[in-house]
């Protein structure tokens, strides 16, 4: 009798370690634990994660307000289109502020992630029908343009803001012109941004900046040929050696 109670004792002693060990059995370490699984960095295709993570600060929080010209802007979007997009995403711009995001470009994103960036733009902040940005100046220009013509094109169109030789003008308050507007000339500036960036900025203009596109200034629209010697003259303004008060020497 004696051994027949010792063994229904070590029996429940056994039943009761085994229940414990198997309640302990999700906190083994390394063990996934019951929440979500966290998703691996590229497998994240949601455009707000991507976006906030690798654009927004050149281009800003929601597209606008950053260094970088606005993505929020749908006459840019439109005068870029997807394909474009998707190709400055991956490829970046050599020498420019611009890194390429690819993997295969050296940078850190999927061809899926470069895609839903590019294509999350479009949903995000395009306009379908904004069919004016598209019969509006093509997003390359076919020419080299002449710096003397956009000099002068520079004056009729941008010198109200920009100041007569892109110098930048002081706060107005008696214009309503509260902001000062900086040097578009400056040697850094220039050396930053490619050709290809300000003529979209000429075309598209900055909203978020009070910047207006090719259409809203001036008696009339600017012509691709004047915007064209607008960046010819804009790009003739380059140093060589940008930010230094003295030339080098080899």
């Amino acid at each position: 009798m004696r051994t027949t109670m010792l063994r229904i004792a070590t029996l429940n002693t056994l039943v009761t370690v085994a229940g414990l060990l198997c309640l302990g059995c999700d906190r083994i370490p390394g063990r996934p634990g019951p929440g979500p699984e966290v998703v691996r960095p590229e497998e994240v295709l949601d455009f707000d994660v991507l976006y906030k993570t690798n654009c927004s600060a050149c281009h800003g929080d929601h597209g606008k307000g950053g260094v970088a010209i606005s993505l929020a802007n749908p006459v840019y979007l439109s005068l870029a289109g997807e394909e474009n997009l998707r190709q400055i995403t991956s490829k970046g711009v050599p020498g420019k502020l611009m890194p390429p995001f690819a993997r295969d470009a050296g940078g850190m994103l999927t061809n899926q992630q470069v895609n839903a960036i590019a294509h999350g733009m479009i949903e995000h902040w395009g306009q379908r029908d904004l069919s004016a940005a598209q019969d509006g100046p093509p997003y390359a220009a076919a020419g080299s343009g002449d710096p003397i013509q956009g000099q002068q094109a520079f004056a009729a169109y941008c010198a109200r803001c920009h100041g007569a030789n892109g110098e930048g003008t002081a706060a107005d308050t008696t214009a309503n012109k509260t902001k000062k507007i900086g040097s578009i000339v400056d040697g850094s500036y220039l050396a930053l941004i490619s050709d290809q960036a300000l003529r979209s900025t000429v075309i598209a203009g900055r909203p978020d900046e009070g910047m207006p596109d090719w259409r809203s200034d001036g008696a009339q629209p600017m012509t691709d040929g004047q915007i064209t010697d607008i960046v010819a003259w804009l790009a003739s303004k380059r140093v060589a050696n940008p930010g230094q008060p003295y030339p080098t020497h080899p």
